[in-house]
């Protein structure tokens, strides 16, 4: 990728468009504390699901970009760089280290955020850098997002608890169950472990997306799911699982009776999920032996009608992970 490039420009090689401005470190830091007071005081306490806090941070980021200024835009992509997993504060790590992340759940989001960091770090004087910068930041929020069937201006428009009933109502849509959007606790559980068992011959994926879902709630619906005989992709993405469930989940697809059809799991932008155990990904591949590569990131052509990120169309395979 050539030589090392140096963080910031000098103040006379910036151009009009992409101008940073220095700010006191004493400022820089109450901006980010009042942003995570923000957070944590949203909803009455309870901290909203990852997604939310990130694309937060992605607007709040975006802002000090276009007020030109780079000291606050660089410690707020840092603290997004954290939050998804890429724990490293070197620039050196993100733009040359990428080999390192072929586990990743989810590299889609690494691989915007190394241009979000070149875009921030090392601004170029010549050209709309800032507008570059803008559409990276809508990729990026596009795909941290849920599906913009229920999206009003980039913010979740979710689906009433009544919605449940009404899907659980009606078998499975051409071996499709999608309750994406639809909040879940672990008191509906037995109400969808029952729907499953009623329609497990006929399910083919499931779509658990963005609907709240945590550890405790998962953990009593995996039996049921590792029993579906011909279930192959299960959408886990944009939830509140933590690392914890990844020990009973690989446990499970251990077992050859476990999961017999799954050849995707989708576990990304979850709360601290970053990275797959070798044996969950054996265990895919054993249960997908003519594909190539060690799952494949599913692409189904979703994208913005304004803005689709062609950049995307181009990466290769990962670890269950999908567009």
């Amino acid at each position: 990728m050539g030589g090392k490039q140096t963080k910031g420009q000098e103040p006379g090689g910036a151009s009009p468009q992409h101008s940073w401005k220095r700010t006191p470190t004493k400022e820089r830091g109450d901006i980010l504390a009042s942003f995570m007071l923000k957070d944590r005081l949203t909803r009455g306490g309870t901290p909203p699901p990852p997604y939310q806090r990130r694309i937060g941070m992605i607007q709040e980021m975006m802002l000090m970009a276009k007020q030109g200024k780079q000291d606050e835009a660089t410690e707020m992509l840092k603290t997004l760089r954290q939050d998804l997993g890429m724990e490293s504060t070197s620039l050196d790590d993100v733009l040359y280290r990428y080999a390192s992340f072929r586990n990743l759940v989810d590299p889609i989001t690494h691989d915007l955020i190394i241009s979000l960091a070149r875009y921030v770090h090392c601004p170029k004087p010549e050209g709309d850098s800032l507008g570059a910068m803008e559409k990276v930041c809508r990729q990026l929020t596009y795909h941290l997002s849920p599906h913009s069937q229920w999206r009003r201006q980039g913010l979740l428009k979710r689906k009433p608890q009544a919605c449940l009933k009404v899907v659980l109502s009606a078998p499975p849509s051409s071996g499709a169950l999608d309750l994406s959007g639809i909040p879940l606790t672990a008191r509906d559980m037995e109400r969808l472990c029952s729907h499953l068992q009623h329609h497990a011959s006929t399910l083919v994926s499931m779509e658990l997306g963005f609907t709240e879902l945590t550890d405790e709630a998962f953990l009593l619906l995996l039996p049921t799911l590792a029993a579906l005989p011909r279930l192959e992709t299960l959408a886990l993405n944009g939830n509140r699982l933590t690392r914890a469930i990844l020990k009973e989940l690989t446990d499970a697809l251990k077992d050859p009776g476990s999961f017999p059809s799954v050849t995707w799991i989708d576990l990304g932008n979850n709360v601290d999920i970053f990275s797959l155990p070798q044996s969950f990904l054996v265990s895919l591949r054993k249960r997908c032996p003519k594909q190539g590569n060690l799952p494949t990131i599913l692409e189904f052509g979703e994208s913005q009608a304004s803005d689709p990120p062609e950049r995307l169309k181009g990466l290769g395979p990962g670890p269950g992970v999908r567009d």
